[in-house]
Parts: structure tokens; sequence; C-alpha cells
């Protein structure tokens, strides 16, 4: 029997990326979608409401986590076998799906697409950000000992076992790294596939060097935390 499968579609202000993205999934895939509008400032509800797509749209900004579980638990309520995250922005390929959901049906519970997996797909980065993947990656070794290549990646496959675990407890601040830790804690299988993502196809990432180097420390401490269970105030 073939997964039901849900592809979550997180999106804050893609108004110039929303519909080729959700239009690519529709035409290559054969899954359902949810596009969860965290109350985006620009016109992203409008463009969704004019092409008729399926989506959530949150009445106050949540945060990308709440928008995730948002996604997560409409997946879990309707029965769903598979939840798929998938960027809004268009950087994330539709073609890598079917590898996630591969994973899953391998046994995988938390199934994380990374651009780092094999070095010889090279993925174009600065070296900051390879630096702080690096920073990242051991710091999770540490706290779960569990080893990882791409612990930002926010294209990944959640099974029945992690959505249901998800939908209950999901990390407020930084989902990305801190899930990873939270599901190996939790005794959840994780394992990583080489995916491709492309840049930005629109609009402007919130990410700059400043906001870069408050993040890596804040996720740090609290990837910490997670992996001693202790909850951050």
């Amino acid at each position: 029997m073939n997964p039901y499968i849900s592809i979550i579609i997180p999106a804050y202000n893609e108004a110039q990326n929303i519909e080729k993205t959700v239009k690519d999934v529709t035409e290559n895939t054969d899954y359902d979608y949810i596009v969860i509008n965290d109350c985006s400032k620009d016109n992203t509800k409008e463009v969704c409401e004019k092409n008729n797509f399926n989506m959530i749209s949150l009445p106050i900004n949540y945060g990308l986590t709440s928008g995730i579980q948002v996604g997560m638990k409409y997946a879990y309520k309707n029965d769903y076998d598979i939840a798929i995250q998938f960027d809004g922005d268009g950087q994330h390929d539709v073609s890598c799906i079917k590898l996630l959901v591969e994973q899953i049906e391998k046994g995988s519970d938390l199934a994380i697409g990374s651009r780092f997996l094999e070095p010889s797909t090279g993925f174009k980065s600065t070296f900051m950000r390879r630096l702080g993947i690096k920073w990242l990656c051991g710091s999770i070794r540490l706290a779960s000992g569990l080893k990882v290549t791409d612990p930002t990646s926010g294209f990944r496959a959640t099974g029945p076992k992690a959505l249901e675990y998800f939908c209950k407890d999901y990390p407020a601040d930084y989902p990305e790294p801190e899930s990873i830790v939270a599901a190996k804690k939790a005794g959840l299988t994780i394992s990583e596939v080489q995916v491709v993502m492309h840049e930005r196809q629109g609009g402007v990432s919130s990410i700059n060097p400043l906001s870069s180097v408050y993040y890596m420390i804040k996720v740090t401490l609290a990837v910490f935390l997670v992996g001693l269970g202790r909850k951050r105030k």
C-alpha cells in the first residue's frame, strides 16, 4: 500500500515564490499539500486564494516553528503517514521528495535532506556558512552522539512516530537543529539523504552577518539544553 503523504509548505512573505512552488509540487507529484501562511505582510494569502491553493492562514505571525507544527497537526489529524516539510521560497527541489519518502519507507522516523552528504555535489555556500554548519554538526554530535551533515536543512520528512511526537512537542526557537537532538533523545531513528537545493527564487532572506552570529550562539546553547533534557526559560 502506498503511503498517504502530505507536503507542508510554510510561507511567510513568499508572494513572489509561492505560486511557482505550489505548482511545482502539484505538477510533479501525486501528493497532497497544505500551505501554512504565517500571517504574511505581503500578498501571499491573496496569491494562494486567487489560485485556490489549499491553505491554512494563521491570524497572527507565530513564527516558523508554529507554522510547521500547525502543518504537522493537520497531517496527523487527517491520518497522513508521512509529512514532508517543503519551503515556500523555491529552494527545495521537488524531484528529491521521493528520496525522503524512501528513507521513511526503509525505517527512518525522521529523514533529513542534506546538501553536504556527498561533497562532490558542490553546493555553493560562503565560508562563514560552511563554518557555521560544521560548528552545529559538532555541537549536535556532542549533545546527542548523532552525526549529521546538514543540521539546518528544512527539507525533511517525518514518519508516523515522529509526526505524533512533534505534534506534541516541537522546539520553539530553532526547529531544525533542535528537533534533531530532540528526536534522537526520544529514541527516533534519523537518517540523511543527499538532495538538491537551489538559491532563493525571489524575496529577501532575513539572515545577515549580525543575525548569523547571534543565531549560532543561541542555537548552540539550545542544542545542548535539549540534549541535557532541560527546558529553556
